[in-house]
């Protein structure tokens, strides 16, 4: 992402819509809680994690290179296949341990890593094998959600992009694993306050249950619409793919019990998302 910067007018737009919408997400579900008996210990970790992730995602607009994008496309893949080395929650392994906290590792890197995939060039062929490796280790987890989640930003990513040889081959093996993912036994109970939090909220009201939703979209369709008009492919293949993944987010958990992104508790998808949009605000700004 070399300098200088040459459309900054979408990099702020992205950066406003996306902020309000994911702060108009996290209070929302804050307020669920609240309404819900949930602590303030509990929920409060999202507001931390929402403050947490814009510095973070503006580190990256600031100082975001080409080696921090092949840190991130080399970083995933390692940093999912550690949740591998912990015992996990009935065979399940999605999370290494932080102190009292447990992180999501693929719902914490997996935006950013779609949007860098959108970036990688025609040289780094290595980072469409790496995504499917990323694929293989979410079937194992297994994560069916976000396994289904980068399986369609891969398909996203790939459209219009650099052409190599079994790019074809790449993308069915991505959509494959996705359904066998799927196949895969998923023994978790639902939290409430994790992935029931809508239905929590329509329980309170209709009104506040309408409004998680609007939240959730206008989250997911915020990197696709700032994006729409920007003259370098890879950039509006970045939006689409990023919004892609967060739409995946919020739709899967009516499919099984699976995390809500940003208005249900849980500080991973909300970093998360904030990096991968600090890594398309970045950009935005160089190319």
């Amino acid at each position: 992402m070399p300098a200088p910067p040459a459309r900054p007018v979408e990099s702020r737009r992205l950066w406003i819509a996306f902020t309000l919408a994911s702060l108009a997400a996290v209070v929302l579900g804050a307020f669920v809680c609240t309404r819900s008996g949930i602590p303030a210990a509990v929920w409060g970790r999202n507001l931390a994690a929402w403050g947490i992730g814009a510095l973070a995602a503006a580190a990256l607009v600031r100082w975001a290179g080409p080696r921090t994008l092949a840190a991130i496309l080399i970083l995933t893949p390692i940093a999912v296949a550690s949740t591998l080395l912990f015992p996990g929650q009935d065979g399940v392994r999605r999370w290494v341990a932080a102190g009292p906290v447990q992180i999501n590792v693929a719902m914490l890197l997996l935006p950013a890593f779609v949007v860098g995939l959108c970036f990688a060039d025609g040289r780094r062929v290595w980072a469409w094998g790496a995504a499917l490796g990323v694929q293989v280790l979410l079937v194992v987890q297994p994560d069916a959600s976000q396994a289904a989640a980068l399986a369609l930003a891969f398909v996203v990513a790939a459209v219009g992009g650099p052409a190599f040889r079994g790019k074809t081959a790449m993308v069915a093996a991505a959509l494959a694993l996705m359904v066998l993912a799927w196949m895969r036994p998923d023994p978790l109970a639902p939290v409430p306050e994790v992935e029931e939090i809508v239905a929590l909220a329509f329980a309170a009201s209709a009104l506040l249950g309408g409004l998680c939703l609007l939240a959730l979209a206008a989250v997911s369709a915020a990197p696709a619409w700032a994006t729409l008009g920007h003259a370098e492919p890879a950039v509006r293949r970045g939006g689409r793919a990023l919004s892609m993944l967060l739409l995946v987010w919020a739709i899967f958990p009516w499919l099984g019990a699976f995390p809500v992104p940003l208005i249900g508790v849980g500080p991973s998808p909300v970093i998360g998302a904030w990096l991968g949009v600090g890594l398309l605000c970045a950009g935005l700004k160089t190319r």
